[in-house]
């Protein structure tokens, strides 16, 4: 078994590549740190993002449902003057009606999700990290916010102090979670934003200690590439909490649980530094942009791991 633990646009687009080798027999374990309410609806932008990234319907912009259009925000921010910076696609509210009406009819997270993949056919299972609710919150020089307001309508403009996590001393493991990481042989941290992606997910106690305890490889591959994040905030965060901006800065964040650590061309210089950490070093290309680079990094990560 191969489990992965992933955020949203990056950690798709890896286990994208999982699923174009149609490797049988994987698990996805999606952080749900990031999930907000908005009008009523329970979005979980993570776990969509990756089962419409499996399922070929994702749009072009990295989230969202493709050629979607606008037109329930625009009535409700111009005639009912909402505030709508929380963009929600026409197709895409289905989605969110249809978890939030199963929520109120007592299904779990992880069964809506479940139903899910089996609706849109995905040949990798997708877990959500918990069931209980946690929200990731930024603190800032102008207040604490909500992750998607920190990201979205504040544009990543604030400084960030420290990360909250609402709820993580409550939270358990979703069903499937803690057995995945037991069974599995290797354990791939995707390219996801470590402070807000993949630490939601190992601060759900007894999450980490099953990763430490477990038999699996753990490979991380890094989402800086020649000093910068490929997508969202990571960069900033990490220069606002005094960290190198490099694969060497990410790997000593994951404080001894890497086996391996697969980094871009771009970052060689890295390489030698990272292994001083006692971590094994594989150097590719780890741009994910078509579907013929996701399938070769993944299997140049199978053979890296092979060769562990």
């Amino acid at each position: 078994m191969i489990t992965v633990l992933a955020g949203g646009v990056g950690g798709s687009k890896f286990i994208h590549g999982l699923s174009l080798l149609d490797i049988t027999n994987s698990v996805a374990i999606i952080n749900t740190g990031d999930d907000i309410e908005k009008f009523g609806l329970y979005v979980s932008p993570d776990i969509d993002i990756n089962i419409y990234r499996l399922a070929n319907v994702i749009h072009e912009q990295g989230w969202g449902f493709e050629g979607d259009t606008y037109q329930f925000q625009e009535i409700l921010s111009t005639i009912y003057q909402e505030d709508c910076w929380f963009n929600l696609g026409d197709k895409d509210i289905a989605t969110h009606i249809y978890r939030s009406n199963l929520l109120k009819e007592g299904y779990s997270l992880s069964e809506i999700t479940q139903k899910m993949c089996e609706k849109f056919n995905t040949n990798i299972a997708i877990l959500p990290m918990s069931n209980n609710p946690v929200s990731t919150y930024v603190d800032t020089p102008d207040g604490e916010y909500h992750f998607q307001e920190y990201l979205i309508k504040r544009r990543m403009s604030d400084k960030v102090h420290s990360i909250k996590l609402a709820g993580i001393e409550e939270a358990l493991p979703a069903p499937g979670v803690l057995e995945a990481i037991n069974e599995s042989s290797i354990i791939f941290i995707a390219p996801s934003n470590f402070y807000v992606s993949i630490n939601p997910i190992l601060s759900i106690p007894g999450v980490r200690e099953a990763i430490k305890n477990s038999n699996a490889k753990v490979i991380g591959i890094s989402p800086i590439i020649g000093g910068n994040a490929v997508k969202g905030p990571l960069a900033k965060m990490m220069k606002d909490f005094n960290v190198e901006i490099s694969p060497y800065g990410v790997a000593q964040l994951y404080d001894g649980l890497l086996d391996g650590f697969i980094i871009d061309h771009q970052d060689h210089d890295c390489k030698a530094d990272i292994q001083n950490l006692d971590i094994s070093v594989l150097t590719t290309n780890t741009i994910l942009d078509t579907e013929e680079q996701k399938e070769t990094l993944i299997r140049e990560a199978l053979l890296f791991v092979e060769n562990l």
